[in-house]
């Protein structure tokens, strides 16, 4: 199969499309490489993905309709993954507009190429963010998400309307991914743990937040790309039991779905905090701070139809996890 990967670049990105490759697919990547965090780590990903064989890489930008029409009308794709994003929820309370043009015009832009191209299946990116103000526990994708706690999850929520319309009127099959916090190996360097990582290692104090007492779905990547995969090969369906006069929130009389992609099995954030030490082999300096605005206190994830459906279910501990981690950052940082 020929599948176009959207921020192919990308932390989730690259260890999809390298799941891909490993099974035989040929996988178009696209990605904009912009400078939100450091493009050598984009560039180091890209460039263990070129080693495969069946991948092209195009850098383009979801903003430029026309520069992505031509990857449609040039490679064909049959599917497309899309993960291009600006990711970041402390960015968007400065930058909203960044989030307007690559999550709400970009996927625009995929959505109308996807249709045109008569593509067999949309699988993208959304966040577990969405569920913002909701405080019901576990959050699950059958409860109402419309109360977003800061811009990043509005343009996400407005992504996944987005693609429902398109599922309503062009009968396209798209389904959602909501994602809980991602780690591991290769990860972004704005996100929690690399920043634990980085101050520790200097002997810096690190900022924790809400006193210490958040909890988190935290997911290791390579799950995360194999439950990707899995709903990727999982076209989505009509659901027979669609009852317009008491909707469900996940699912449609159009071929739309949503899932959480998480663990169902949240960990304070101070017990990840002690397993970092302990394969750091530090102890870290906490400077314990009150909770920061757009943040919300805890997410867990309700995994049921993931496990019914796609039958996954994340395996890595969070030990393992984080050791694989820290190994991987000590060897590309030279710590």
């Amino acid at each position: 199969m020929h599948v176009l990967v959207t921020g192919a670049a990308g932390f989730i990105g690259s260890f999809v499309t390298q799941r891909l490759l490993d099974r035989g697919d040929t996988v178009t990547g696209f990605d904009n490489l912009n400078g939100y965090y450091d493009p050598g780590l984009k560039q180091a990903r890209l460039t263990r993905l070129g080693a495969s064989k069946g991948f092209d890489f195009i850098r383009g930008d979801l903003v430029d309709a026309a520069a992505l029409r031509r990857v449609f009308q040039e490679r064909k794709p049959q599917r497309v993954i899309h993960l291009a994003a600006q990711a970041g929820v402390r960015h968007s309370l400065s930058h909203p507009e960044d989030y307007v043009q690559s999550n709400l015009v970009g996927t625009a832009n995929v959505l109308e190429c996807c249709r045109q191209a008569e593509v067999e299946h949309l699988t993208y990116a959304s966040t577990s963010s969405v569920y913002g103000l909701n405080r019901r526990m576990p959050f699950s994708t059958h409860d109402p998400a419309d109360h977003p706690a800061q811009f990043y999850a509005a343009t996400k929520r407005a992504t996944e309307l987005m693609a429902h319309s398109y599922s309503h009127l062009f009968k396209l099959p798209t389904t959602g991914l909501r994602f809980f916090t991602v780690y591991g190996p290769w990860g972004r360097p704005d996100m929690v743990f690399s920043i634990f990582t980085r101050a520790i290692l200097a002997g810096r104090p690190i900022q924790v937040f809400n006193f210490g007492k958040h909890t988190r779905d935290f997911i290791y990547i390579e799950d995360m790309a194999d439950g990707i995969v899995r709903a990727h090969d999982r076209e989505a369906l009509p659901d027979p039991k669609f009852d317009p006069m008491s909707p469900q929130a996940q699912s449609s009389s159009a071929p739309w779905r949503l899932y959480n992609f998480g663990t169902g099995a949240p960990v304070p954030l101070m017990r990840y905090l002690e397993v970092l030490e302990n394969c750091l082999g530090r102890k870290a300096e906490i400077e314990l701070l009150p909770m920061q605005t757009g943040d919300v206190p805890d997410t867990a994830a309700d995994t049921d139809d993931l496990v019914r459906d796609l039958g996954f279910k994340p395996s890595t501990s969070v030990e393992v996890g984080m050791d694989r981690f820290v190994r991987w950052y000590r060897d590309y940082y030279k710590v």
